[in-house]
């Protein structure tokens, strides 16, 4: 009688551990997903002195961005185009259509300049960057071009912050 006894207290027991077994499996299965997709690479906008975080975006490997904004002095559109390349930004081309002060006039060992309708275009940069800062558009807004979408950094951000632009990845 004691034999089946033990065999039903077994029973009873793994009865008793199937669901806490399930909810461990649960909690494994979850915790792996979100790593998951913590991991994905995503291009985060934030503060540049507090950090606060403004937005973010899935970013991939050689994926490109634009920001955009009216130069000051010679009042005419620059739109820089940058290429994610694992942790680091590297611009690809400057896009501007009026020389003035603080334009770029002269080429380093591999920059083009070449002429694309109205537009000067240069490319052949080699530098890659950690992040970039910018001060949001006191006269004239910056634009971020970002996977098809326009966005304004002043109604994002607000005029005059202070912003860093970083690839991310957990």
């Amino acid at each position: 009688m004691s034999h089946s006894r033990k065999g039903h207290d077994y029973a009873k027991g793994a009865k008793k551990r199937f669901p806490l077994l399930l909810y461990a499996l649960c909690v494994l299965c979850v915790s792996f997903a979100v790593t998951l997709l913590v991991t994905k690479p995503r291009l985060e906008l934030r503060d540049a002195d507090s950090g606060k975080r403004y937005a973010a975006w899935p970013i991939q490997d050689g994926e490109e961005f634009s920001i955009e904004f009216i130069h000051s002095v010679n009042q005419s559109p620059v739109r820089d185009t940058f290429r994610v390349d694992g942790q680091l930004i590297q611009p690809v081309a400057t896009r501007f259509y009026d020389f003035g002060a603080g334009m770029q006039t002269s080429l380093e060992t591999d920059q083009r300049m070449e002429r694309d309708g109205d537009a000067l275009v240069i490319t052949g940069f080699t530098q890659r960057f950690p992040a970039l800062n910018y001060i949001v558009g006191t006269v004239s807004d910056h634009v971020l071009y970002i996977q098809d979408v326009a966005l304004s950094l002043r109604d994002l951000c607000g005029q005059n912050a202070h912003i860093t632009v970083q690839v991310i990845k957990f």
